[in-house]
């Protein structure tokens, strides 16, 4: 009787510890999955990293631009007057410049909804 019995009690508490582990295991991954450091967290990082990788080449191709400019300007007497003309609103004898208004302000287009469907 005393071997059935132990192999029974084994039985028992084998199955009872693998539900026990399972759940174990269950929890640790919804903690993994759900808490501070978990997938919505690791999303939101790799979303900000995108977002300064692409502000970080919008901020390359602006150096770029104005490096470009100041080249410009170094080589360029012409473009080195047309500089100082415009920063300092000078003229030449019989010029004429025109000023025009910016032009009337157009509202932005509201996206269309299907309320009258």
């Amino acid at each position: 009787m005393a071997p059935l019995f132990e192999q029974i009690r084994k039985t028992v508490m084998g199955k009872k510890g693998v539900m026990v582990l399972f759940a174990i295991v269950i929890a640790y991954a919804w903690i993994a999955v759900s808490g501070p450091q978990g997938l919505q967290a690791l999303l939101e990082k790799r979303r900000e990293i995108r977002d300064l990788q692409e502000q970080n080449a919008a901020l390359t191709r602006e150096i770029e631009h104005r490096r470009d400019r100041i080249r410009r300007l170094e080589d360029s007497p012409s473009e080195q007057e047309m500089e100082i003309r415009k920063q300092l609103k000078l003229q030449k004898a019989g010029e004429t410049t025109f000023i025009l208004p910016d032009g009337p302000k157009q509202p932005e287009p509201t996206p269309a909804t299907n309320e009258g469907k």
